[in-house]
């Protein structure tokens, strides 16, 4: 029996309930995150691509297009029947580079449960909820809560891509806000950042909430474990721990026989 990959899953929940937004957005998510198999039709020259592309016959006008995608390397290999050329990259890159091109997604074609075609349309508006970056903005909090009543996707949906993120902050911790304006919303405090890694973290937590299809307001804020508001957010907020980076294998040092290193030439008596 051939492997279940999370994509195939997430397509049969999406194909369970097609009115289901939340499904079709975890699909989207999927594809986004995940590693993709990009079939080209030569070896890739340095950072140039020639995407393999396959024109199907349309109801009215030109034949629509599509780049060749797989979630797995095998995959790609059944449908060429042989080896092919391909690029890795993940998903978000490849809906990057093909939006605007009129060019849409053939996704494991022929070779999963999860094979399907992605028009060009759905293409752009995927490369655009993933492109721009957050908006800094100012407000002054007023109180802060505990964040009761979040639906189960947004808490899995925000672990999931806090996740990705090992090392780049010890822990987050989510509350809801009220601002000086009376509007309310919900608050990530990433505590303890790595310098340079808050717009990533920023973009994580919102399409987080984009793929989530939670139609609530986020905003994410940065403070050291000793800063008086982090201590606001520990007493209420809902707490999210970062994995902590792998240590590299450290490998020991074996001896080596003299003259071997040309550093150290061997000593003469």
């Amino acid at each position: 029996m051939s492997e279940t990959t999370p994509l195939d899953a997430a397509h049969a929940a999406m194909q369970a309930d097609l009115d289901d937004d939340a499904a079709r957005l975890g699909f989207y998510e999927r594809l986004a995150d995940g590693e993709l198999f990009l079939m080209l039709t030569e070896e890739a020259r340095g950072e140039t691509l020639n995407p393999e592309i396959v024109e199907l016959e349309a109801e009215v006008g030109e034949p629509d297009r599509y780049a060749l995608v797989f979630d797995r390397e095998e995959r790609l290999a059944a449908f060429a029947e042989g080896p092919a050329p391909y690029a890795a990259l993940p998903g978000r890159v490849i809906a990057a580079m093909m939006a605007g091109s009129g060019i849409g997604l053939g996704v494991n074609l022929g070779t999963a449960p999860s094979s399907i075609l992605i028009p060009a349309g759905a293409v752009d508006w995927l490369a655009e909820t993933l492109g721009p970056a957050p908006e800094e903005t100012e407000g002054q909090v007023q109180s802060l809560e505990a964040p009761r009543g979040l639906p189960d996707r947004v808490i899995t949906g925000l672990s999931a891509k806090l996740g990705s993120a090992a090392g780049l902050c010890d822990h987050a911790l989510l509350a809801r806000a009220r601002y000086d304006d009376e509007s309310t919303g919900l608050v990530l405090a990433f505590i303890d950042a790595v310098d340079g890694s808050e717009a990533a973290l920023a973009r994580s937590a919102h399409e987080a909430m984009t793929f989530s299809g939670a139609e609530e307001r986020l905003d994410v804020a940065f403070f050291t474990a000793t800063d008086p508001v982090a201590e606001r957010f520990a007493k209420v907020g809902l707490r999210f721990d970062m994995p902590k980076p792998k240590p590299e294998p450290v490998e020991t040092p074996k001896p080596k026989a003299p003259g071997s290193d040309p550093s150290k030439p061997p000593i003469l008596k």
